[in-house]
């Protein structure tokens, strides 16, 4: 039974941009608040045939493509642990139940962020794992041309020992490149640490509890495992957003351009022109949030210089490279999950681009752990998710990983 059945009887939750058959399938658009999913998706199947029970869909900000989990479709998504904090996003109706116990594991997934930010808000732990190894078919929107190779499907638990038997099952026949069965030695494992991004104008500087609780995780590592934890700095990370915006904005090798935002807004329904749905949205008539209506605004802007674009990609080619090769085959690096704290509801909108500090990885294809405990990030190079996996349950037994909202 534990072979065939692993998770038998294991409650599970869906982002509900994933299929799950009888279910809302709206991704938190208005035009789509009628559409029913008729099948599953791929992961979804997975996990049933695994024997887990699903228990519902939980909520997304609109379109996946915003970092607080609100829409005109469901409302608005709150911090377990404070209510006038974001639950992040766009997973963050799953970082939301599962860190509150109302869900064992979780599906979630990320172009940006999505599962390592309502991760770290919510006290729980995500995992973005190694680009192209678990599918993403079965979710509205999904990713075309050359976004494919940034959008990944993962697992979202309260325990760091479920990442791993979560990713074995959604990952199916292609977990054998994850290299999960290789046995790891912490102490011989190779560990770098950056504090922050370098400076870049574009984020806010990391808050001191950040910095302090990673400075108390590295401190643990070098005294209990007796190995050197090496700080670098990666002079490209400052341009992390940058990099992130131009990648999801360039041509596939095929030249197929990225799906524009302000297609799928007219999903089910007309087409959508962004200045006349911010008229609207002035005016409270209109059905989609600030945050969507001023992504369709701005991703023409990206548009306007190619020539800049171009530079941005081959940089953060050259960053994948660089990053590659710093890691190798067993280096794990510590780096800043968010720049703050979760902030309060409707914050994130003065600040919109602190989410660079996880979509960097998106766009290196790079497997990363998110951790509760010390809030940061495990990264490693591709296919060495094994590594930040196992970094993950020893850095929980240390610290304590997650904690019940009503304990805090």
């Amino acid at each position: 039974l534990e072979e065939k059945f692993p998770l038998l009887g294991v409650p599970f939750t869906v982002k509900e941009a994933f299929s799950l058959h009888g279910m809302p399938n709206t991704s938190g658009l208005v035009n789509r608040r009628n559409v029913i999913a008729t099948s599953d998706a791929a992961v979804v199947s997975r996990l049933k045939q695994a024997g887990a029970i699903p228990l519902g869909v939980t909520n997304c900000s609109e379109l996946c493509m915003w970092y607080e989990s609100s829409n005109r479709v469901y409302g608005r998504t709150n911090n377990p642990y404070d209510l006038q904090r974001i639950a992040g996003g766009s997973s963050g109706g799953e970082g939301s139940v599962l860190a509150a116990a109302c869900s064992v594991i979780g599906v979630g997934s990320d172009i940006g962020g999505s599962i390592r930010m309502p991760a770290f808000f919510n006290g729980v732990f995500g995992h973005k794992p190694s680009t192209g190894v678990v599918p993403n078919d079965g979710q509205f929107p999904n990713a075309q041309g050359v976004r494919t190779s940034f959008l990944c499907t993962g697992p979202m638990c309260r325990y760091a020992e479920d990442l791993e038997l979560m990713l074995r099952v959604m990952a199916g026949p292609g977990v054998s490149r994850l290299k999960l069965n290789e046995k790891v030695s912490l102490q011989k494992i190779k560990f770098h640490c950056m504090d922050h991004d370098g400076g870049s104008i574009f984020v806010s500087p990391v808050d001191k509890e950040i910095l302090q609780a990673q400075k108390k995780v590295v401190e643990h590592l070098e005294d209990e495992l007796g190995v050197q934890v090496r700080r670098v700095a990666i002079h490209k990370m400052k341009y992390s957003f940058q990099i992130w915006s131009a990648m999801m904005s360039s041509k596939d090798s095929d030249g197929q351009e990225a799906q524009m935002f302000t297609e799928l807004l007219g999903d089910h329904g007309k087409p959508v022109w962004p200045l006349w749905e911010l008229v609207k949205w002035l005016v409270g008539m209109s059905s989609h949030t600030l945050p969507a209506i001023a992504l369709g605004l701005t991703e023409k802007v990206m548009k306007l210089n190619p020539g800049g674009n171009a530079k941005l990609v081959s940089m953060g080619k050259s960053l994948q490279e660089e990053v590659e090769a710093l890691l190798g085959p067993d280096g794990v690096l510590l780096y800043p999950s968010h720049p703050t704290v979760a902030p309060r509801h409707n914050c994130p909108i003065c600040m919109p681009f602190n989410f660079a500090y996880t979509a960097i990885f998106n766009v290196l294809g790079l497997p990363v752990t998110q951790c509760p405990l010390g809030l940061i990030q495990l990264v490693a190079a591709s296919y060495n998710d094994h590594l930040t996996l196992a970094v993950a349950q020893y850095l929980e037994k240390a610290f304590g990983g997650w904690v019940l909202p009503g304990k805090v």
